[in-house]
């Protein structure tokens, strides 16, 4: 998928958990993760940036999801000391964030026929839905179009919940 796409599906992702983040009373790790993870989005394809990497090698993997994942973790523990907060709740949450943004970006790819390479480096087996050809304009805004509104009608029902 292209940009746009993967914003959508990272939005689509991520509202269940900013959903359940401003229920359990913590609106302000909503937005932060909220942005996070579409800041985060086009991680996996910076690949297309480092000469001798393929294109959904490595970074498009289960692998990559636990690194990045582990890296905001990292983020978490040294947010816990600047803040002073729980820091098992930052940790936790940095890993979630940076996790997610990967797994987002990794379904959003497994939409199209290339697929994704999951299981790298335990099988090359590439994973793929075949529903769309990710240069699909109009499945990249559909996909963005459906985040987009799931964010809203999450945050509409949150604060009425909430």
């Amino acid at each position: 998928m292209y940009r746009r796409g993967h914003w959508g599906v990272s939005l689509l992702v991520f509202a269940p958990v900013g959903f359940a983040l401003v229920l359990a009373g913590r609106p302000d790790l909503a937005v932060v993760g909220g942005g996070a993870v579409l800041w985060l989005a086009m991680l996996p394809d910076y690949d297309h940036r480092i000469p001798g990497l393929p294109h959904r090698g490595p970074t498009h993997t289960l692998v990559f999801a636990a690194l990045v994942g582990a890296a905001g973790a990292g983020v978490g523990v040294g947010l816990a000391m600047v803040l002073d907060g729980g820091r098992t709740t930052f940790v936790s949450f940095g890993f979630a964030v940076g996790a997610l943004a990967v797994l987002a970006h990794l379904l959003a790819d497994a939409l199209t026929p290339a697929g994704v390479p999951l299981l790298w480096p335990l099988s090359g087996r590439s994973f793929s839905l075949y529903l769309t050809r990710a240069d699909n304009t109009i499945a990249n805004y559909v996909l963005l179009a459906v985040g987009v509104c799931t964010t809203a009608a999450t945050v509409i029902l949150a604060t009425r919940l909430g």
